[in-house]
């Protein structure tokens, strides 16, 4: 699988610059970055075959504040896996990105600047924002002048993101550098919406719509949030034409304005006298059906319900399956309407309630309840589960609104089968992380909304004609021709009209939406990989090999992806999903700014060094949550330390020069079988994406190898002839392939080390492989030398007397195998020991022990 013509690979034996005299961690950084961007070491090199490459669909993190270390952790497990597939000869397309459209960043520059959009203002040449921005007086400014905010401001912060990224030594090719809302992305954007609309996969409708009064926007399924909400059970009196009552139970009186029907299950027979009659409404007098659903809950409160249009998603199920009248009452601003309803019966209520909140008319309607004697006792306190904006403070209201969707099996069985089979053609890292992408297609019961009333985004190439008298005919959309886009249909007027027409009967008026942040993000693969742009660089990179992100996001960015795909390719956009966890506090608490826990990435990569942080990173298993603990970057720092000092030691007594022909002591031979084993082990798990498993098994054995092997043949390496040559080679060729095992994870250090021996980059040489060491060695001598070293050293401590300490006699007793095994070793047992006298062996059934008679300590 490897290909390493288009690079030059290092001989193990060619010259570096030298070791030094005194190693440091300092400084290694900033030296091997600017290293690295003057000789372009990660800049993808276009081979002849799509089996050549290895392509990442990176995720391009949302540029609306500040990274955290959540962002540390898991876009250094993506680099891990492209350091290693670039060392296994695969040319690597590492590209990287900004998400910098959508309601994120309007916030953003809302705070940041004091501003505010008003699109009904004029553009303001050379504008400058409040010195003194005050985010609860926001000044308002035109749509142009807000875009263009937006713009200089994530320009501030993309700089920043990419200045940490290069400092973490993420291996990315940053002349692949894209943003969501550059005019290629708005392009790639349109024209993927155009071809979806041309095939019927996206629609324009009015319909109910789940609304969040604060930032004035429609929200989709996927950024729904449940929490708890205080509120309370109403018990409120309808009457029948007799005058006798019928009790609801709502948390929301403030409703009753909107009520179209009240509903009970078929089945109940409390109200089988009254489906099929009618009832009147307090306060309004309205002349309401009684109708029977299924869906009504006959255990819950009274077992009939009133239906509103609309105060929840089953409020939409019945006013849709019952064909109900439509009785808006709530506004997109979150108020009800100022204006008295026309079915009203008793408007004189109502003149209490226009234009309140939500909050304001409940409290309100329950007043004039309690006066019209249909609140029957008071108001119960309860806790309900709703739904809000993600991103949001108040619980979402559901308006009818004209919003743009792509279809995505919510509202299609046939459709959802397929989308989740594709989920099976992909590999997933873990596996169980399937199982959330199948519940989330499964529980899907809309499609995919995609319009947003913002303005920082990719506007939707849609016109509509105004008929003579200034009406919109939404049936019959202008639509650009793919040639011309990308196009803002708010500056540009569509092909047959003029710009005095806009706005006019007989004219054209412009869809002034957006679209969701997660419509252009789901056309990743497409803007990076050249779609219709570079027909050469798609056919290389595309599908893509890996798809790596956080498990929250499964829902939006990998699903939508997922449908986008499906439609324009009938494929899934990549062979694997790797999925990560979070990073949380010692509470388990996800780590963030609103959580007030977030820590900042830059100080802890500044206090401990890159290399370490990385370490810490590549600790937590794929989609595993990892509490955060800053103690454990003293740990990785403790490790790039040994890396540094340890090879400085071996590349010190050994030189650069290695022959595998000259190792031929029983310990130097078992060693370098003991690193095969971790070389194939290591290799296959980095194949199967279990990034942690590898390196825990390098750096098993690095300290072994270390705190051991080193110190046992330390004195044979600094004498002469054969066997100090067999362990100067042994110790050469150990150190060569540790180097390469934790390049991916310890890109500096390792990459200093190199330097010092090799020409070019470490992260250009070729990947280690078995066959790169002996297989006569006895992979059990390197434990009976570790229990062997312990006995020495544990017998010295508890006399406590130094570890220079001589013996006069040692006795090593256990199972005949084990001696025999160190018999082979004695030599350098007794020199790591100070064994000076006579050595014994005595064969037991009993685990190995050591005795030692040991000289007074001078």
């Amino acid at each position: 699988m490897t290909d390493t013509a288009h690079r030059p690979t290092p001989a193990p034996t060619s010259v570096g610059r030298g070791v030094p005299e005194r190693p440091a961690l300092e400084g290694l950084e900033g030296a091997w970055l600017e290293t690295w961007r003057e000789n372009k070491t990660y800049a993808f090199v276009r081979p002849e075959s799509r089996e050549q490459v290895f392509s990442i669909d990176t995720p391009p993190p949302t540029v609306s504040g500040s990274l955290h270390v959540g962002h540390v952790f898991s876009y250094t497990h993506t680099d891990i896996i492209a350091r290693y597939q670039r060392m296994r000869g695969k040319h690597v397309f590492y590209p990287m990105g900004w998400d910098d459209n959508g309601l994120p960043t309007e916030r953003r520059v809302q705070v940041y600047y004091g501003v505010r959009c008003d699109p009904s203002l004029p553009y303001e040449t050379g504008f400058e924002p409040p010195a003194k921005p005050d985010p609860k007086k926001q000044q308002p400014i035109s749509r142009k002048n807000f875009i263009e905010l937006c713009e200089l401001l994530t320009q501030i912060d993309e700089k920043a993101f990419e200045d940490l990224w290069r400092q973490l030594g993420l291996s990315v090719d940053w002349s692949t550098l894209y943003t969501t809302v550059s005019s290629d992305s708005v392009g790639i954007a349109q024209k993927a919406f155009l071809r979806n609309l041309a095939r019927g996969e996206a629609y324009l409708s009015f319909a109910p719509t789940l609304w969040d009064t604060t930032y004035q926007t429609a929200v989709a399924q996927a950024e729904l949030q449940a929490r708890d909400y205080p509120g309370a059970y109403h018990r409120v009196a309808f009457r029948r034409p007799d005058g006798s009552p019928v009790y609801i139970e709502t948390t929301r009186p403030e409703l009753l304005p909107s009520v179209c029907a009240l509903i009970a299950h078929p089945d109940d027979e409390r109200y089988a006298d009254l489906f099929g009659t009618t009832v009147t409404s307090p306060l309004f007098g309205v002349e309401i059906p009684v109708l029977a659903h299924r869906a009504a809950e006959r255990d819950k409160g009274a077992g009939i319900a009133m239906c509103c249009t609309f105060g929840d998603q089953t409020d939409v199920t019945w006013w849709r399956e019952l064909r109900l009248p439509t009785r808006t009452v709530v506004m997109r601003d979150g108020r009800l309407q100022r204006e008295t309803p026309e079915w009203l019966v008793n408007t004189d209520p109502y003149e209490q309630l226009a234009g309140k909140t939500t909050f304001s008319a409940r409290e309100a309607t329950v007043a004039l309840l309690r006066e019209s004697g249909d609140l029957d006792g008071e108001p119960k306190p309860t806790t309900r589960n709703v739904n809000f904006y993600e991103k949001g403070e108040r619980p979402l209201e559901i308006v009818a609104t004209r919003q743009w969707y792509i279809t995505n099996g919510g509202r299609d069985d046939a459709l959802k089968q397929r989308l989740i089979e594709r989920g099976a053609e992909m590999a997933w890292t873990p596996a169980h992380m399937q199982h959330r992408y199948n519940d989330w297609v499964s529980g899907l019961n809309g499609d995919w909304l995609i319009s947003r009333q913002r303005f920082f985004g990719v506007p939707f190439p849609v016109w509509y004609p105004l008929d003579a008298d200034g009406e919109a005919d939404w049936e019959h959309p202008i639509l650009p021709a793919e040639a011309d886009l990308p196009v803002d249909p708010m500056t540009l007027c569509p092909a047959g009209y003029t710009e005095d027409q806009r706005g006019m009967p007989g004219g054209f008026v412009p869809d002034t939406d957006v679209m969701d942040t997660w419509a252009t993000s789901s056309l990743s693969p497409w803007i990076v990989c050249g779609w219709e742009r570079d027909p050469e660089l798609f056919a290389l990179t595309f599908p893509m090999d890996v798809a790596p992100q956080a498990h929250d996001i499964i829902r939006t960015w990998l699903f939508s992806r997922v449908v986008r795909s499906h439609f324009e390719f009938d494929c899934v956009p990549w062979s694997r999903a790797t999925i990560s966890g979070f990073v949380v506090d010692p509470d388990r608490k996800k780590m963030g700014k609103s959580s007030g826990n977030a820590i900042v990435p830059t100080e802890i990569l500044s206090t401990y060094g890159s290399d370490a942080v990385r370490w810490r990173a590549a600790m937590a298993r794929p989609g595993t949550d990892s509490p955060f603990d800053e103690t454990q970057m003293k740990v990785g720092r403790r490790l790039a330390m040994k890396v540094l000092n340890a090879s400085n030691f071996v590349l010190g007594i050994s030189g650069v020069e290695a022959d595998l022909s000259a190792v031929t002591e029983p310990a130097d031979l078992a060693m370098l079988e003991s690193l095969r084993g971790v070389v194939s082990l290591a290799t296959q798990a980095l194949e199967e994406f279990e990034y942690t498993d590898a390196l825990e098994a390098t750096e098993r054995f690095f300290w072994g190898f270390c705190d051991d092997y080193l110190e046992l043949v330390k004195n044979r390496a600094y004498s002469e002839g054969p066997a100090s040559a067999s362990a100067k080679a042994a110790l050469v060729l150990a150190l060569g392939v540790q180097l390469r095992l934790f390049a991916p994870y310890l890109p500096f250090v390792t990459e200093e080390v190199w330097s010092w021996s090799h020409e070019g980059s470490v992260h250009h040489a070729p990947w280690p492989s078995a066959a790169e060491l002996p297989t006569t060695g006895e992979v059990e001598l390197m434990d009976d030398i570790a229990a062997a070293l312990v006995e020495i050293r544990g017998a010295k401590s508890q006399a406590k007397v130094s570890m220079k300490t001589e013996a006069s006699s040692a006795e090593f007793s256990g199972p005949a195998e084990q001696l025999e095994r160190l018999r082979t070793i004695e030599t350098d047992l007794r020199a790591v020991g100070r064994l000076t006298g006579t050595v014994t062996w005595t064969v037991t059934d009993t685990p190995l022990t050591v005795t030692l008679a040991l000289a007074t300590d001078a």
